[in-house]
């Protein structure tokens, strides 16, 4: 698109550039906008990544008018992305810090999943109900795709922190506001997780804005990154006392493959897991053949390199101990054992995923645990915290045990003494 306009002034390097007149700037904005639009020659160039953004959309065919109808989460879908989303675990920091300017400012704060779904919306009430005329609510997305050229949706594609002024906005609905978005990414994987922005009506427009939203995100990147090194630190407590009980070279790893403690091998910081990784035998980049097993909060990685001819006769094996008030789970592995106590429902979920060896949706468990298959939010939270512990014990889409372990049930005498504090009707039966 670049390549076939015409410029007939100077170029606009900026949202809003420092002592510039934000009106005049906001109509020299739209005459370039209404010429990009009409394919006519500009009367100044766009900013690269916005007439770039822009460029995108008319390949889309998105409407400069309305851009294109969105369709709203349902509220327990949305329910879900929040629990899902590692940016939950930032939330208050980012409150903390952008809340109470976004009150003071006659802005919003919004957090997106890295789909440009909103996530969460706080700040001006005034501005929220402004923004709800725009469809600006939890659960809509805010992608370039549908909403067009906008700071969170180009942020989200471009990977750079993003302000958006005014008739900057590809649809025309949105040349009212000015927003200023930065991504955020998880510091295990690099993956993004979606974006912080901050957005209100255009007469609010700073060029330190941006600057302050990106700052705020690089916050929330290194208390993900403390985080994750604590968790480290507590998976190091249980892998040292395995790691004794093998023989040749083995690492503990999260289950993102971050090395928490190794024996027989060099410092190494991370191992590249398979994508669906389980347990079995694999071949890992820079490990070579290896043998993986489930431990608590991660996976167990012994090299077989050192002998080509070993083979894995032994599989892993789960025994659901429900004999006494305080339910267990009991692993034994090729590498040794160990054993985590289960909580009533947790308890209650593998039980019933004993009894469905192919496994169960979440509307299935919600049923057979519920007696309502609604409530299927209540156990994809549950499920969620049994396999950050259970790790590759554990299956989804559908849930069920990995095949490559082998369950037992361990049952009081008396059946009336299974599991005594569940309502679950298929427990109760």
């Amino acid at each position: 698109m670049g390549h076939t306009w015409g410029v007939r002034e100077e170029s606009l390097e900026a949202a809003l550039p420092v002592g510039e007149d934000p009106q005049r700037y906001a109509r020299l904005l739209a005459r370039v906008h209404d010429a990009a639009v009409a394919g006519e020659a500009l009367p100044a160039r766009p900013r690269a990544v916005i007439g770039a953004s822009w460029g995108r959309m008319r390949s889309r065919g998105i409407d400069p008018e309305r851009g294109r109808a969105p369709r709203q989460l349902p509220a327990d879908e949305l329910a879900e992305r929040r629990r899902q989303s590692p940016l939950a675990e930032v939330l208050p920091l980012l409150r903390s810090r952008l809340g109470g300017v976004a009150e003071q400012t006659a802005n919003i704060m919004v957090i997106t999943d890295a789909d440009g779904h909103v996530l969460w919306r706080d700040g001006s009430a005034a501005v929220r109900r402004n923004a709800d005329s725009l469809g600006f609510v939890e659960g809509m997305s805010w992608g370039e795709d549908v909403v067009g050229t906008n700071a969170i949706g180009t942020a989200l594609v471009t990977g750079l922190p993003m302000q958006v002024y005014s008739a900057e906005h590809y649809v025309r609905t949105h040349h009212a506001w000015t927003c200023a978005s930065a991504p955020l990414h998880d510091p295990r994987t690099g993956r993004l997780l979606g974006a912080v922005d901050l957005s209100g009506p255009a007469s609010t427009v700073s060029p330190t804005t941006l600057a302050l939203v990106q700052t705020v995100a690089q916050l929330a990147e290194a208390q993900l990154r403390t985080s994750h090194l604590t968790s480290l630190e507590g998976l190091r407590g249980s892998a040292v006392p395995l790691l004794s009980r093998v023989s040749g070279r083995a690492v503990v790893t999260d289950p993102h493959g971050w090395v928490a403690a190794s024996t027989g091998l060099g410092p190494v910081d991370h191992v590249a897991l398979p994508a669906r990784c389980d347990a079995g035998r694999a071949w890992l980049p820079a490990l070579g053949d290896c043998a993986v097993e489930p431990v608590p909060g991660g996976w167990l990685v012994r090299l077989l390199d050192d002998d080509p001819g070993a083979t894995l006769t032994e599989r892993t094996r789960v025994r659901l101990d429900l004999r006494e008030s305080q339910p267990r789970v009991e692993v034994d592995a090729a590498a040794g054992g160990w054993s985590h106590p289960l909580s009533p429902r947790h308890a209650e979920l593998l039980f019933l995923l004993t009894a469905h060896p192919a496994g169960c949706t979440a509307a299935r468990l919600a049923a057979e645990v519920f007696g309502d298959e609604r409530r299927t939010v209540t156990v994809r939270a549950e499920m969620s915290r049994l396999r950050r512990t259970l790790g590759g014990l554990l299956s989804r889409r559908p849930y069920r045990f990995s095949d490559s372990v082998e369950v037992e049930v361990l049952r009081p005498d008396d059946p009336a003494a299974l599991l005594p504090h569940s309502t679950a009707p298929s427990v109760r039966g």
